[in-house]
């Protein structure tokens, strides 16, 4: 039974945009005839694809059908460029990653870049957190994903990028103020407020409850979902948090903040996951050897033993090819070794 092209492309337009509307205008078509097409196509597969609604959402047939369509789509652009000599002219693929917000606010822009401008990809990103963007992916939201999920899904590969350290910390003052002479005890952490970045970020809960066995209701929270005013908010005496090491540098040896419970560090490893859909390409070991060249600039990105990389600096990978080997061999290569050298996890 072969998939009907037109069926397959109104789905498409409607799961990607998540609007029969929006297909519609995507498509040059009525939004009644997108609903044509993709109930044509629910009827030749026997189940529904599209759970209508605002928006409208693949049910899990239609994310395996999704799936499978931005694949082949992918593939075929990457086709077009081979047979073109990789030259697209001024055209420029777009990839949608799913990461979560602390990688954005450190690592990955330093590190995808070069590639990003020579390849000319026109990248989306979905942020969350690290614990769900791996769902995003699933649900064909995504093309690829940075999650601490560390098992691949079918027809994906997952490749560990590395950890990074979390520390409690607080400015001089709030430790002053709230904790004293004495340090973080269970009775002051009862009362000092917290900074939480939303309420799927269970670093500081965790690290309270195992130090102390309070759970997230015991104490006050500030809830700051962006990862600079969550710095800032820590920085002016609001709460104290867990932080990343690589967002904060060397402030805890200047004595601008104060690691309040050393033992409460947290080490969160990050994962790649992109399609599994073919192999490296050909031209990724000279890619990696050229990359070796930038391992002191993404180091510096990286803020030293704040990053603590499962994979050499220099499989750092500035050759990419587009669009299906950067989903794949490319930007898991380019990211995932090369990430090595400069990537962060984070907190969503």
């Amino acid at each position: 039974m072969a998939l009907d092209s037109k069926q397959c492309e109104a789905f498409l337009a409607v799961a990607e945009a998540g609007s029969f509307e929006q297909a519609a205008a995507a498509l040059h078509i009525t939004p009644s005839a997108v609903s044509l097409r993709v109930r044509a196509l629910e009827t030749r597969l026997g189940q529904p694809l599209i759970v209508r609604g605002r928006p409208s959402r693949a049910t899990r047939a239609g994310r395996q059908l999704l799936q499978h369509l931005q694949r082949s789509r992918a593939m075929e652009q990457d086709l077009l460029a081979g047979l073109s000599g990789g030259d697209a002219g001024d055209a420029f693929f777009a990839v949608t990653l799913a990461v979560n917000a602390d990688s954005l606010a450190t690592w990955l822009l330093p590190a995808l870049s070069g590639a990003l401008q020579r390849e000319r990809i026109a990248l989306e990103l979905v942020v969350d957190d690290q614990e769900h963007t791996h769902a995003l992916l699933q649900a064909g939201l995504a093309h690829a994903c940075v999650s601490a999920q560390p098992h691949a899904m079918r027809g994906c590969t997952a490749e560990r990028l590395g950890s990074m350290r979390y520390r409690l910390v607080a400015s001089p003052a709030f430790a002053v103020q709230w904790f004293g002479p004495r340090g973080i005890t269970r009775a002051s952490a009862r009362k000092a407020p917290t900074v939480v970045f939303n309420h799927k970020d269970p670093l500081q809960a965790n690290a309270l409850l195992n130090a102390f066995g309070l759970q997230a209701s015991a104490y006050p929270s500030h809830y700051v979902p962006a990862s600079e005013p969550f710095v800032t908010a820590i920085r002016l005496g609001l709460g104290y948090g867990m932080v990343p090491e690589l967002q904060i540098g060397d402030a805890i040896e200047r004595g601008e903040l104060i690691d309040v419970l050393p033992d409460a560090a947290t080490d969160v490893p990050l994962y790649w996951h992109g399609w599994a859909q073919q192999p490296a390409p050909a031209g990724a070991a000279r890619a990696a050897r050229h990359g070796c060249g930038q391992k002191r600039a993404v180091a510096a990105c990286a803020g030293g033993s704040a990053w603590r990389p499962s994979l050499p600096a220099c499989q750092v990978r500035a050759g990419l090819r587009r669009p299906a080997g950067f989903l794949a061999g490319g930007l898991g290569g380019a990211l995932a070794r090369g990430v090595g050298a400069g990537a962060g996890s984070g907190r969503a």
